[in-house]
């Protein structure tokens, strides 16, 4: 029997009174983090089977670059929108839906019988994404009881962080076992336990109550606008923005217009934006210098790691010789470091300040990207390979806890959630358009991947590219980015084991300050300093 509502029995003095030891409470976390760690697996474990779909769909490497891209491209342009369906419909309701899109997107890509219908479902499938990972979160937040949320929260990144770090190694032993199609096929039985799960056990909550779980009052809406127009402009100007660069090649008139095409849907995006009551993004979000200068940074160095995991996937396969598996196995190291570092480093970041983390950690990531230079053919996974990414590590162990505080401390309160979004929107439209120039910048042409010689030559010059972005990230850190007042915004993700995005993090009421005591007590803050304090 499904949830209709939350109930008397779940509701305390207006507030959400679902307990993390409660059977509900379980089923929640189950619920969500299955269906969040679905999105999550697929930004990452399609790069250790592109290889293989190249060769049993005799796919160029643009269209492989679209296989990559075409989910972040849906995924990017309408995570922010999906937020607002979950607060206007329901949020159970709108994740549910996600769900089953995304099986029936994985089904279909699973099934495609060439290059074309891959991409498509692709696409498909970043929908799905747009519409369950803002979703599982919101949930979390608007079922359990002010006093367990941050825990509930915690777990839900935590495990998410494991899931994300079995990845490509589970993805990589279904390429090498039954073929690159399981990747995709395994989605299917995953939802089929989460979606009746969250019908069953998760109660619904829409925009009449808050993520908060308090009722909305004149003081402000707890959901951003319903802005289709908004959504529809940022993602053509994504879309066509990377088909440009894809196809730059050619060098057709299609070409010309798509990239004319891409920087006007993005101009009217902001027109739009800036004119819309309520809109999707409020551009007077980046009246924050701090929050205008971190995104910076994010953009920077979100486009790195978005070209570096795509091409070392297929450099560790395509030129040192690894097998899907072994690819995949190879870059563990950095998500355990990640998964076990992570809370000490936002510790770290807390007591002196996000500027030396947010500078160092980009340095370190690309000293890692100069180091895998070093890997070629026949390459030795523990002096060529392993020293690269425990370096790698390492740096996004410093770097990204510090940036999501940052980010969540630039703004008021009331706002982190829609701060947290537009800046995991801003990394993962960072990585899709690195994947699409990369190819371009660095000459590698459409059968390159097929090639050991002509990849690693490509990859060789790729590699500098990459850590020239992250040293631009260091400098516009160190340059502008400044001490938080010490009552602002605290995230309520600790642990962090996602490699191509910064975590969400979900709403917070105007009221009530996201940062926790050890008992989930918060603070009485409501808004941090737009400049930021110097130190």
């Amino acid at each position: 029997m499904a949830v209709p509502a939350r109930d008397a029995s779940d509701v305390s003095d207006g507030r959400p009174a679902v307990r993390i030891a409660s059977p509900t409470g379980k089923w929640i976390l189950l619920t969500t983090v299955l269906g969040s760690s679905m999105a999550m697996l697929d930004s990452t474990v399609v790069n250790v089977a592109l290889p293989s779909i190249g060769r049993d769909l005799d796919a160029s490497l643009a269209a492989l670059q679209w296989t990559v891209n075409g989910y972040m491209l849906s995924l990017a342009g309408l995570i922010l929108l999906g937020g607002s369906l979950g607060d206007r419909f329901g949020r159970r309701k709108v994740f549910v839906i996600g769900v089953v899109w995304f099986a029936a997107a994985s089904l279909l890509c699973g099934l495609a019988p060439n290059v074309g219908v891959l991409i498509a479902a692709r696409v498909l499938q970043g929908v799905g994404g747009a519409l369950l990972t803002p979703g599982s979160l919101a949930i979390i937040q608007a079922s359990f009881h002010p006093d367990d949320r941050a825990r509930a929260v915690g777990l839900w990144s935590g495990f998410g962080g494991v899931g994300a770090a079995v990845g490509p190694f589970l993805g990589g032993w279904l390429v090498d076992g039954p073929g690159w199609r399981w990747v995709f096929l395994l989605n299917i039985p995953v939802a089929l336990l989460c979606a009746p799960v969250a019908l069953r056990h998760v109660p619904e909550t829409a925009g009449g109550t808050s993520r908060s779980g308090e009722a909305e009052s004149g003081g402000g809406k707890s959901h951003r606008g319903f802005d289709v127009l908004g959504a529809v402009l940022g993602a053509l100007s994504l879309a066509l923005v990377t088909y440009a660069l894809i196809e730059a090649t050619s060098g057709s008139v299609l070409v010309w217009v798509a990239a004319v095409g891409g920087v006007a849907a993005g101009v009217a995006f902001v027109y739009v934006e800036r004119r819309r009551p309520d809109p999707m993004m409020p551009l007077d979000i980046f009246r924050s210098r701090q929050f205008t200068a971190v995104n910076l940074v994010t953009l920077c160095v979100y486009a790195a790691f978005g070209g570096f995991f795509f091409l070392t996937a297929l450099q560790l396969q395509v030129v040192a010789g690894y097998s899907a598996l072994g690819a995949g196995t190879a870059l563990l190291p950095t998500t355990v470091l990640m998964l076990l570092f992570s809370a000490r480093s936002g510790e770290l970041a807390q007591r002196i300040g996000p500027r030396i983390p947010l500078t160092v950690g980009p340095l370190l990531c690309a000293a890692a990207m100069l180091l895998m230079l070093r890997v070629g053919e026949d390459a030795s996974y523990v002096a060529d390979v392993l020293p690269a990414l425990l370096v790698m590590g390492l740096g996004m162990v410093t770097l990204v806890a510090p940036l999501t505080a940052t980010v969540l401390a630039s703004v008021d309160t009331g706002r982190a959630g829609l701060a947290s979004g537009i800046n995991n929107a801003a990394a993962r439209a960072a990585g899709l358009v690195a994947v699409a120039a990369l190819p371009l910048l660095t000459g590698m042409g459409e059968e390159a991947y097929r090639s050991a010689d002509a990849f690693d030559a490509a990859f060789s010059r790729a590699m500098p590219l990459c850590a020239g972005a992250l040293v631009l990230g260091a400098v516009v850190a160190f340059a502008t980015v400044r001490r938080p007042p010490p009552d602002c915004t605290r995230p309520e993700c600790r642990t962090y084991g996602w490699l191509t995005s910064p975590p969400l993090e979900p709403e917070r009421s105007r009221g009530v300050l996201g940062a926790q005591g050890p008992k989930g007590s918060a603070s009485s803050k409501g808004s941090a300093d737009p400049k930021g304090s110097a130190g």
